[in-house]
């Protein structure tokens, strides 16, 4: 017997544990190498965790709806074992299915009773985790409803998600009559009349960001510095191309590309800038992997990685953000997504804001905001003399850690971001 300690991997930037949704394998079941081996749950997704190992499940140590913590084992496997484990009689796994099922209506109070999949890929019945009952429960989701409900996770199963918003359409359709003071649930932009004062719970994500960004403000003193940036010539450009570029590649432009291309040239220009913090040890990352802060429908903010951001060319960056902005949307966001950010950008423009003061994602070392483009009259500088013009502005905030970076470094930065972006070629050529 050779036992082997299946960890808990990374799953994302700063997070530390993760809530044990589903196991897909059972003790005495075979597991091959990077085949799934359960689904768990964190505060930015949910996801399924592969084995790192090829053998036969030994122990689980981690059971359904415990946390797991990351770097610590969630189950032992033998990896020598054949699967020699005698598997049950026919009679005995549906005799121990009727058990389970009466334990899940004994918890829940739902009549479960096999549903046939929507989805033509599963010729079998369709079974709920607990979660996705409890859930019901509580909101009072029928069978038939629930029955209605088609399911997007693995081998199309009804996810939470998946409740979330048949719930949101629900509730649009037949707004729910609410007494003042009720406590509601956040969920999945869910809104309820209350009369006078609606008391919102935080859902597991809104904690884990409030957590965060005390823990930030708590550690790192922040520091502000703003510049505006003259993006006519951008603003021009990118006017030119957009029906071109989608037509030819498929994908809309948008000025972020444009954005994280300037900060990646100003990182090379200030690599001290691309850096984190680990007790009173400064590490400067040599890989330039650019976190961009994507709102979701529930309000929450994601800060999905594109990674070597100095390897791709503007039409790469396009896409990549493109995919990175719709996974995260749509919740379909990978761990390795996640993790490893390096300095971040929040494009607040969007929500037509001209300026804010982000907060820093522990433990690099600066974030930036860019506002919206404005037009704006400014005096135009010409070897026949000062002239006024109309031209298209924008408000770029500066957030970095004092206790590493001066206000000179700082400061140079993100006038450097600003020098390249008032640089932009107006006759520049997409390769």
């Amino acid at each position: 017997m050779s036992l082997i300690e299946i960890i808990m991997p990374k799953m994302g930037e700063g997070i530390m544990e993760a809530t044990v949704l589903k196991w897909l394998k059972n003790v005495g079941e075979k597991i091959e190498a990077d085949e799934y081996l359960l689904e768990v749950a964190t505060d930015k997704i949910d996801t399924e965790v592969p084995s790192s190992h090829t053998g036969v499940i030994h122990e689980i140590l981690v059971p359904v709806g415990e946390v797991a913590e990351i770097g610590k084992p969630i189950c032992i496997i033998d990896a020598q074992q054949e699967s020699q484990t005698e598997l049950p009689k026919p009679a005995e796994v549906s005799h121990k299915l009727e058990q389970e099922i009466e334990e899940i209506k004994a918890l829940t109070g739902i009549n479960l009773e096999p549903i046939p999949a929507n989805s033509a890929s599963n010729s079998g019945a369709r079974f709920y985790s607990p979660l996705v009952l409890s859930i019901c429960k509580q909101e009072n989701i029928s069978t038939t409803e629930l029955e209605s409900i088609v399911g997007t996770g693995l081998e199309g199963r009804v996810t939470k998600h998946d409740i979330f918003n048949f719930l949101e359409n629900r509730t649009q359709k037949t707004p729910s009559k609410v007494t003042e003071n009720t406590v509601v649930e956040a969920k999945a932009n869910v809104s309820v009349s209350t009369g006078d004062d609606e008391i919102i719970v935080m859902d597991r994500m809104r904690k884990m960001i409030a957590e965060r960004m005390v823990d930030s403000k708590r550690i790192a003193p922040h520091v502000t510095s703003f510049v505006e940036t003259d993006m006519t010539n951008v603003v021009l450009w990118r006017n030119s191309v957009k029906d071109s570029f989608k037509k030819e590649y498929g994908e809309n432009i948008t000025f972020t590309p444009i954005l994280v291309e300037a900060i990646v040239k100003a990182i090379k220009d200030f690599p001290q800038i691309n850096a984190s913090v680990d007790g009173d040890k400064i590490i400067v990352k040599r890989n330039i992997n650019i976190g961009m802060a994507v709102a979701l429908p529930s309000g929450n903010l994601i800060v999905p990685v594109i990674h070597n951001a100095d390897s791709y060319n503007l039409v790469g960056l396009t896409k990549k953000i493109n995919d990175l902005s719709k996974r995260a949307r749509e919740n379909k966001l990978k761990p390795e997504d996640l993790q490893g950010g390096t300095y971040t950008f929040s494009n607040i423009g969007t929500f037509g804001n001209i300026m804010g003061t982000p907060i820093i994602m522990q433990p690099q070392v600066a974030i930036m905001a860019f506002g919206a483009i404005q037009k704006k009259p400014a005096v135009i500088e010409t070897p026949q003399g000062d002239l006024l013009g109309i031209r298209q502005k924008m408000f770029i905030s500066h957030s970095y850690d004092h206790r590493v970076v001066d206000g000179s470094l700082g400061g140079q930065f993100v006038k450097k971001v600003s020098d390249y972006l008032e640089a932009f070629e107006i006759d520049r050529k997409l390769i």
